[in-house]
């Protein structure tokens, strides 16, 4: 596998030219885009995938050349909301009260008005800050007889100059444009895409990738003419459900309607591509590509892998479940100024590592209260890494189930999936096997076969670590930290603070 990346890598590369530009000095404080596409497979994009994906993605494949490719790279969790907690706190979600499932369109804001922000740190270190797209943290929406008046606790409350986009999933009423505080378009309608809600009458879901994606164009270019750093984060709608590609889009794929949004999605990252490239700042912009989770597996996982794609690549599992298709992503970064093209770094890294790792770009120090599962990925970009970043890494299930990951050795304290793979924790055990699950993915990378019996001083230490991090309200050094509610390792086990 790494060899086939290697010289897809090379085969891939164009000239250097074509996306520095002269007039950025690597000595500035970078451009950061940081473009989180939703529900997109490790297998769905095609340099990650050669031999079992079917769906091109020209534009990630051409980053995939100019960049650094992480070849394993996680989200914080196998499902959108507490990944995106943790990206933009470095803090792992189920230090929260959000310990399984996600918010819905009109949760109340899940990240708390103290907590540092990505976007705050960079704010106070002279960055414009925008977010565009689905937010999926909550916010406090005015009920049915005030819908012109604002909307309190959204991203302009937690770091973010500006913000543009929905506010959570595109199947998730209100469905509705919110610009910065207000909704463009009051919902006064009811519609319905998988669930039923108040929409704004001129709302429809087949417009919000293209809006999305015109929206973050015109930032680039308007931010870039500022002559100032700024930080864009981009949550697409796509490939999530409802899947809606324009009509220029399908049949594209000859996959149905889902690699027609893949591709769509492809095409937006290219948009971002070109918006930077043309306002001459791509040097100096550090572009991270990447998803919220696996692939979702009621969009339909046996046809497509009837027609030769798998979307978890050769991963077991998908969005939800604790095995790596749940929470391995792709992950894509270039930064021409500072980062080697055609790169791969196979250091085990997390969406939460976004924080730490802009405070060391801008040489910040960050208070023992932020920030405390965030482990810098800079020394890997600049290929000075000598040992593994993370002491190890915790992956997080929509059930509320917990895996820690250390080198080539993954500890799962459930008996099956965590999720809505089969089996699912009470069947498993049903079935008798065993509470807990340990894979040597350094053998066995699709997780067929527990070898927790064979090593149980590995299941020891292992628990014992996940126990530390969760007793220390912190997975990084510093001090200790109090979590928000109490946390159990295992289901049926002694909750700790």
């Amino acid at each position: 596998m790494k060899n086939t990346l290697a010289l897809l890598a090379l085969l891939l590369l164009s000239p250097l030219d074509a996306v520095r530009a002269a007039d950025a000095p690597s000595s500035e404080k970078p451009n950061i885009v940081y473009v989180l596409c939703d529900d997109l497979g490790y297998g769905d994009v095609h340099f990650l995938n050669p031999q079992r994906g079917k769906i091109a993605t020209p534009n990630a494949d051409r980053l995939a050349g100019q960049g650094m490719v992480f070849t394993d790279a996680h989200s914080g969790s196998s499902v959108c909301t507490p990944t995106r907690y943790g990206l933009l706190t470095g803090r792992y979600s189920w230090r929260t009260h959000l310990q399984s499932g996600v918010l819905f369109g009109e949760s109340k804001a899940l990240i708390a008005r103290e907590r540092l922000t990505v976007a705050a740190l960079l704010k106070q270190h002279g960055y414009a800050t925008a977010c565009i797209g689905k937010w999926h943290l909550g916010m406090t929406l005015p009920d049915a007889q005030h819908l012109g008046d604002a909307i309190a606790d959204g991203p302009t409350t937690r770091g973010f100059d500006t913000f543009f986009g929905i506010s959570a999933s595109l199947d998730m009423p209100p469905f509705a444009f919110i610009e910065n505080d207000r909704y463009t378009e009051a919902p006064t309608a009811t519609k319905q895409w998988m669930r039923k809600g108040p929409a704004a009458p001129g709302f429809e879901a087949v417009d919000v990738l293209p809006t999305l994606t015109r929206k973050a164009a015109e930032t680039i270019a308007l931010r870039a003419a500022e002559k100032k750093p700024f930080f864009l984060y981009l949550p697409l709608n796509s490939p999530h459900t409802p899947i809606v590609p324009t009509k220029e889009w399908q049949g594209k794929s000859g996959l149905g309607a889902y690699g027609d949004f893949v591709m769509e999605t492809d095409w937006a990252l290219g948009e971002v591509m070109a918006a930077i490239e043309k306002s001459g700042i791509a040097d100096n912009t550090l572009l991270i590509f990447t998803s919220d989770n696996g692939f979702a597996p009621y969009v339909g996982t046996e046809k497509l892998e009837s027609q030769g794609h798998f979307p978890s690549g050769q991963f077991r599992g998908y969005k939800s479940d604790i095995w790596d298709g749940g929470h391995h992503v792709p992950f894509i970064v270039r930064w021409p100024a500072k980062v080697k093209a055609g790169a791969q770094s196979t250091q085990v890294i997390c969406h939460t590592d976004l924080m730490a790792t802009c405070a060391e770009i801008l040489d910040a120090k960050l208070p023992d209260t932020a920030a405390e599962d965030s482990v810098s990925i800079l020394p890997a970009l600049l290929g000075k890494e000598t040992t593994p970043l993370h002491e190890a890494i915790v992956h997080h299930s929509v059930d509320g189930r917990f895996a820690i990951r250390q080198g080539k050795w993954k500890l799962e304290f459930c008996a099956g999936s965590g999720g809505w793979g089969k089996p699912g924790d009470a069947e498993a055990k049903k079935n008798g096997l065993p509470e807990v699950q340990l894979y040597d993915l350094g053998a066995d990378i699709g997780e067929a076969t527990n070898v927790q019996s064979a090593n149980p001083e590995v299941v020891a230490r292992l628990t014992k670590l996940a126990e530390d991090f969760i007793a220390n309200g912190r997975s990084t050094p510093g001090e200790k930290q109090p979590n928000d509610a109490p946390i159990r390792l295992l289901k049926d086990g002694k909750a700790s603070k």
